[in-house]
C-alpha cells in the first residue's frame, strides 16, 4: 500500500435531510405526467428518485438522415434527456413562411428521440442565443418595432404566431406525454414577469410540459415557483478577453461548494450588473439542477479555448457530490449551421466572431459524427447515475472544510453524498491550465448515526487527475459494504448480483466488509482485503445467505468500458471495447471500427469473453491525401479589425484574397456515410468548399479537424483554403498552439497530414462467432 509522507485526517459528517422536502404546484399539480414528481430533494418516478441526464443537440445543425445515428451515440453515452433549442431564425426566416421539412422537421425529431425511448425539452426560445445571429431571432423579428423581450403587446403577437406554428408543426406531441420539459427564454436576467407571460403564451398555444425551465445563472430573476431554475457551468469559455487569464467564474466549477450560480456565462451580453444568487436556497421547493454543464466549448475568434475530456468531467463529476438532481450538457452533439450569415458576429452587433458554419464546441460526438474521448469519461458517470441514482438521489450533499478560493491548490477536494447510514465518497482532484501536485497522505472520517467509518486502512496519496467515486455504506444484493476504495461504476442483475467498479489509477484498492462476511469463501483480517484490478470477481457472501461479486476494471481499460440497457434501463450489460458502440433499444449491439479483427468483450458468468460478431459493411479503409498545392497564401495582418477591444475574423472577401489553396481529390469511397476527412493543420482560419460554395470551416486551435464528407456534397475533389496567422496576432490559443505560433518567424500556415477514413459495422451476432464480409 502507499505509504504518505504525511497524514491529513479528513471529516465529515453525514444525515439525512435537515428539511422536509417542498413541493411546487409545477408537475405535481399542474402539467402532470403520471408517476412523474418534483421536490426540492430531487426528481421520481414511479415513486422511485431519478437523475436525468440530458445532452443538447440541435437537429437544425444535424443532417436529418444523421439524426439517428446522433440519437444512438447519445444513448450509448447515458444520455436519458435529449435537449435542442427550436430556433425560430432557423425556421421562419421570412415572415408568414415557416419551414418544418427535411432538417426542420422539429415533429419528426421529436418522434425519433421518443422511439428511441428518450425524453425530449424543447428550448423554444422565444430568444435562444446559442451563438445565433440575433440571438436566433429572424431578422424581420430582431427589425420590428416592438420592445423585444418584454410584454410588450406587439411583441408577443410576434410570439403567438411563432408558437401557433410551431404548435401546428408539433401537432400535440407538445404535452407532458411526450415533451419532458419547456425552456422559456434563454439568460434574461430582470424580467420574471415576461417569463411567467411566456408560460401562460405558451399553454394558450397549446405546448406544455411537466417541467418549465429557465436558465438562473448571473442572479437571473425567476417568477417565483413558476419556472425550474437550472445553471450551469463551464470550465473554460470563448467570451473572455483575449488577453485575459482564466477566470475565476471558470475555476470555481473544480471544487465541490454549494454555489450553483455562475455570472460569467453570457456575461458579455448582459447589460444590467446582478448579485449572484447561489444555489436556489433552503426555502425553494426546487433542487439545484444544470441544463448547461460544459460538454466541450465553442471556439471564437479573438479566444480559442480546447477543454482536455477530464476538464469536462471532473466538472460534471463536481456537480454530482455536490448533490445535482439533473445533470444537463451544452453542447453534447456538435454540429453545422444550415446555412452561412447564421451565426452571431460583430457584424450583428456581438462581441464575439464565431465560425460561420462550424458548431463543433469540441462536443463528445463531434460534427463529424466521431466520438470525442469526453465521451468514454462521460459515460461512467452516467451508468453510475443510472445504476444508482435510486439511492443517490435520496441523498444530500456534505461538504468539509472548503478550500480558502478558487486559487488554493492545496486542499484536497472531496464531498460526501450521503445520509445518516451511508452513501458516495467524491473526491475531484483535476483542474486545467494550473496543474495540481499528488495530495499526500488523504485519510477520511464520515461520521454516521450509527458511528464513524475511518477509511482506508493507512492514508494514500491522490494522483493528479483523481475523479473518484467510493460507496460507503452501501448495501447491493443485501450484502453491505462498509467501503471501497474504487469508484462504482455499476450492478448487474444475476442470481448472484455484480458490483462493476473502476481501479482509480495509483491508488490501491482496498474493500472492508462487516463481520460476519466472507470473501472468495475466507473471512478477511480485520474485515479488509485488497483487490486486484485484474477484472476477475471476488464473491462476498454473508451468514445471511446473500452473495455478491464484485468486479475491479483496471484504471488503463477504464475508457473502454461500455453499459449497455434496454429501453427499461434495467437490464445492463458491462462491454469493453476501444471501438465505438451503440446498441437497439433491445440492446443489440453494432460497432464502427477500423479494425479488421475487432474484440468486444463482455462480462458473464464470472469473467469476460470476445462477443461474436458479424461484418455488415466494407472493409474499413485509410487513405492518406495529396493536398496539391494551388494558389499560394498572401501577406496577412496581425489584425482585420476589432470590435469592443476583441479582434476580428477576416471576412469572406479577405479569406478569398489571402488564403493558401489546396486541392483534395478524393477516392471513390468518400462518399460513404461513415467516410471522415481528419487534418491536421496549423493557420488562422480554414475552410473547404464545393463548386466555389464554403462548406466547413474552422479556426485554429492546434486541434484535428474532422469532417464527414458526405454531408459536404463532395464527390470528386475539395478545395481546402487556410489563411495564415501572423505572429503579431492577439487571438488567443491553447498553449500548445500559442507556443507553435511563437516558434514561428513568419505567419503560421501548414498542412501537416491529411487521412481519409471510414470504419466498418459489425453486428453482434447470436449465433456462433463468424467474420465474414459483404
Amino acid at each position: 500500500m502507499t505509504r504518505a509522507a504525511a497524514v491529513t485526517r479528513l471529516s465529515v459528517t453525514s444525515t439525512g435531510w435537515g428539511a422536509t422536502a417542498l413541493r411546487p404546484h409545477m408537475a405535481n399539480d399542474e402539467d402532470t405526467r403520471p408517476g412523474l414528481e418534483l421536490s426540492s430533494h430531487g426528481l421520481r418516478r414511479d415513486g422511485i428518485p431519478w437523475i436525468p441526464v440530458s445532452g443538447e443537440i440541435h437537429y437544425t445543425r444535424v443532417p436529418r438522415e444523421r439524426w439517428a445515428d446522433r440519437v444512438a451515440q447519445m444513448r450509448a453515452g447515458g444520455i436519458s434527456v435529449v435537449a435542442c433549442y427550436v430556433p425560430w431564425l432557423h425556421h421562419v426566416p421570412e415572415q408568414g413562411r415557416p419551414r418544418f421539412d427535411d432538417r426542420y422537421d422539429v415533429a419528426a425529431f421529436v418522434d425519433l428521440v421518443r422511439t428511441e425511448g428518450l425524453d425530449v425539452v424543447l428550448r423554444m426560445g422565444p430568444w435562444a442565443h446559442g451563438e445565433m445571429r440575433n440571438g436566433g431571432y429572424p431578422d424581420w423579428v430582431q427589425r420590428a418595432p416592438v420592445a423585444h423581450r418584454s410584454n410588450d403587446p406587439a411583441y408577443l403577437a410576434l410570439v403567438r404566431e411563432w408558437w401557433m406554428q410551431l404548435a401546428g408543426a408539433l401537432d400535440g406531441r407538445c404535452e407532458p406525454n411526450t415533451v419532458l420539459g419547456i425552456q422559456l427564454e434563454n439568460e434574461l436576467y430582470d424580467a420574471p414577469e415576461h417569463i411567467a407571460r411566456l408560460k401562460d403564451l405558451a399553454r394558450e398555444c397549446g405546448l406544455s410540459a411537466p417541467f418549465w425551465t429557465a436558465t438562473a445563472w448571473g442572479g437571473a430573476q425567476l417568477p417565483d415557483g413558476e419556472v425550474f431554475p437550472l445553471y450551469g457551468g463551464y470550465g473554460d469559455g470563448f467570451w473572455v478577453d483575449p488577453g485575459e487569464p482564466w477566470d475565476a467564474t471558470f475555476r470555481q466549477h473544480y471544487f465541490f461548494s454549494d454555489i450553483w450560480d455562475d455570472p460569467g456565462i453570457g456575461a458579455d451580453l448582459r447589460t444590467t450588473s446582478l448579485t449572484t444568487a447561489g444555489q436556489a436556497g433552503a426555502a425553494s421547493p426546487f433542487p439545484p439542477a444544470t441544463c448547461e454543464l460544459g460538454g466541450g466549448m465553442a471556439t471564437a475568434y479573438h479566444r480559442r479555448p480546447l477543454p482536455a475530456p477530464a476538464d469536462v468531467a471532473a466538472i460534471a463529476h463536481c456537480k454530482i457530490g455536490n448533490g445535482s438532481a439533473w445533470q444537463g450538457y451544452y453542447m453534447y452533439v456538435g454540429g453545422t449551421n444550415p446555412a452561412p450569415a447564421m451565426q452571431e458576429s460583430h457584424e450583428t452587433g456581438y462581441p464575439n466572431d464565431m465560425p460561420v458554419l462550424s458548431y463543433d464546441f469540441h462536443a463528445p460526438i463531434d460534427e463529424s459524427g466521431r466520438l470525442a474521448p469526453s465521451h468514454a469519461e462521460l459515460r461512467r458517470q452516467h451508468a453510475f447515475l443510472q445504476a444508482f441514482g435510486a439511492r443517490l438521489g435520496d441523498l444530500p450533499s456534505h461538504l468539509p472544510d472548503l478550500p480558502a478560493d478558487v486559487t488554493d491548490a492545496t486542499t484536497l477536494r472531496w464531498a460526501f453524498r450521503g445520509d445518516g447510514d451511508g452513501g458516495f465518497l467524491f473526491i475531484s482532484w483535476h483542474q486545467p491550465h494550473v496543474p495540481l501536485d499528488t495530495y499526500e497522505g488523504a485519510a477520511f472520517d464520515i461520521a454516521f448515526d450509527a458511528g464513524t467509518r475511518s477509511l482506508p486502512s493507512r492514508p494514500v496519496d491522490i494522483p493528479p487527475g483523481t475523479m473518484a467515486r467510493w460507496p460507503v455504506g452501501l448495501t447491493v444484493g443485501g450484502v453491505p459494504i462498509e467501503w471501497l476504495t474504487a469508484t462504482a461504476v455499476t450492478v448487474l442483475a444475476g442470481d448472484v448480483p455484480t458490483l462493476v467498479v473502476t481501479e482509480d489509477a495509483g491508488i490501491p484498492v482496498e474493500l472492508a466488509v462487516p463481520a460476519g462476511t466472507s470473501v472468495d469463501g475466507v473471512a478477511p483480517h480485520d474485515g479488509l482485503v485488497g483487490l486486484r484490478p485484474d477484472s476477475a470477481p471476488v464473491r462476498l457472501a454473508t451468514a445471511a445467505g446473500d452473495a455478491l461479486d464484485v468486479v475491479v476494471i483496471p484504471a488503463a481499460r477504464a475508457q473502454e468500458l461500455w453499459i449497455v440497457t434496454d429501453a427499461s434501463s434495467t437490464a445492463r450489460r458491462v462491454l469493453l471495447s476501444a471501438d465505438e458502440l451503440t446498441w437497439t433499444t433491445d440492446g443489440a449491439v453494432t460497432l464502427k471500427s477500423a479494425s479488421p479483427e475487432p474484440i468486444v468483450e463482455e462480462y458473464a458468468d464470472g469473467g469476460f469473453r470476445s462477443l461474436p460478431l458479424v461484418r455488415t459493411s466494407a472493409p474499413a479503409q485509410s487513405e492518406a491525401l495529396d493536398a496539391r498545392p494551388g494558389r499560394e497564401a498572401g501577406a496577412v495582418p496581425a489584425e482585420y479589425g476589432s470590435f469592443e477591444g476583441r479582434p476580428s475574423a477576416p471576412d469572406d472577401a479577405t479569406i478569398t484574397k489571402l488564403a493558401a489553396e489546396y486541392e483534395l481529390p478524393l477516392p471513390h469511397w468518400a462518399g460513404d456515410p461513415d467516410a471522415v476527412l481528419e487534418i491536421g493543420w496549423a493557420g488562422d482560419v480554414g475552410r473547404f468548399l464545393v463548386d466555389d460554395a464554403p462548406v466547413a470551416d474552422r479556426f485554429w486551435d492546434g486541434s484535428s479537424w474532422r469532417v464527414a464528407t458526405a454531408d459536404l456534397g463532395a464527390t470528386e475533389s475539395l478545395r481546402l483554403q487556410i489563411v495564415p496567422l501572423s505572429p503579431a496576432s492577439r487571438v488567443h490559443l491553447p498553449d500548445d498552439a500559442a507556443r507553435r505560433l511563437a516558434a514561428s518567424a513568419t505567419p503560421l500556415m501548414s498542412v501537416d497530414r491529411v487521412v481519409l477514413s471510414r470504419r466498418a459495422t459489425w453486428l453482434e451476432s447470436s449465433g456462433p462467432e463468424e467474420r465474414g464480409s459483404l
